[in-house]
């Protein structure tokens, strides 16, 4: 039988498997394409978000005395800048390459690639933590304050689809410590007991980050906030490399070798920017005015189990 040896791409994209799965944030917010920030000065390109209108009525059968009004549309646009190059670099001795290590993929490689994943992870969980919400509800029942989330989310007409909720570590416990989840009869199956997975609660999957403040929760549509994840390419002056891109994760993996130190150099990088879709000024509140400035399209939750 003649040797089958496995291509350092195919170790990529096995690594590229892996960032997917260990990834859990970047699932739902809007993801953008390499292709849009080819040729773009600045690392920046303007994500367009449509406008939102309000039909109104005419009288039916009127005397016709009136005319209809004009409303203006008004594109609102949201920066999204690749400002972040997370990476992860080891040196491995010509000792450790002969004697230590008997799977590079799962060794090295792998050990890199979550790196970076931490690394995404945190970068988005910092955009939704420090992001200015217009719509916040409080409440230290677990299953009421989603309850209000939702409500508020869909007072603010934000599209029943798509919708995600994301609990902190502390308010993960307020929900597998609630009398409600607790109860096989009321959630329906005995799975939350089992394996302490949290479901679809008011209507949304719900999802643990280990990344978002562990005291908030927050309600958010896949709109709410944007991510550009790219994969720098590759250099002519590098002996070997590669870009790859799996399930729209992106990464360039390097590797040389070092004689001055007689050490092999393994290099993993991509590029990254995340930002907040603030178009409140294209919503109304119930006693006048807009959202200005803020985001419409996710609700922060605080008090969980206060």
């Amino acid at each position: 039988m003649a040797n089958e040896f496995l291509h350092p791409e195919v170790i990529v994209a096995a690594a590229l498997g892996v960032l997917e799965r260990e990834l859990v944030l970047p699932q739902f917010v809007t993801r953008l394409a390499e292709s849009d920030f080819r040729g773009n000065r600045g690392d920046t390109i303007t994500l367009r978000v449509p406008a939102y209108l309000e039909a109104r009525n005419y009288e039916f059968r009127n005397d016709r005395t009136n005319p209809i009004e004009l409303d203006e549309i008004q594109e609102v646009g949201v920066r999204v800048v690749l400002d972040q190059m997370p990476y992860s670099a080891v040196a491995l001795t010509d000792e450790n390459l002969t004697l230590d290590i008997l799977n590079f993929g799962e060794q090295v490689l792998g050990p890199q690639v979550r790196a970076c994943a931490r690394a995404m992870e945190q970068a988005v969980a910092t955009v939704i933590d420090e992001t200015d919400y217009a719509l916040t509800v409080s409440d230290d029942d677990p299953f009421r304050a989603v309850a209000l989330a939702r409500a508020e989310l869909n007072k603010a007409s934000i599209p029943m689809d798509n919708r995600a909720l994301l609990l902190g570590a502390d308010v993960e416990t307020a929900f597998l410590t609630s009398p409600l989840l607790v109860r096989v009869d009321t959630s329906g199956s005995d799975r939350a007991l089992r394996d302490a997975f949290i479901g679809r609660i008011a209507g949304m999957d719900t999802y643990v980050s280990q990344f978002i403040d562990p005291s908030m929760a927050y309600a958010i549509h896949r709109s709410a906030f944007a991510m550009a994840n790219i994969a720098p390419i590759v250099p002519d002056g590098a002996p070997w490399g590669t870009s790859q891109t799996y399930g729209n994760y992106a990464l360039r993996w390097i590797r040389d070798y070092d004689p001055m130190f007689l050490r092999d150099r393994s290099v993993l990088s991509s590029m990254l920017g995340c930002a907040s879709v603030n178009d409140g000024q294209q919503y109304k509140k119930p006693g006048g005015g807009d959202y200005e400035g803020q985001c419409v399209r996710a609700c922060k939750i605080e008090g969980i189990g206060a």
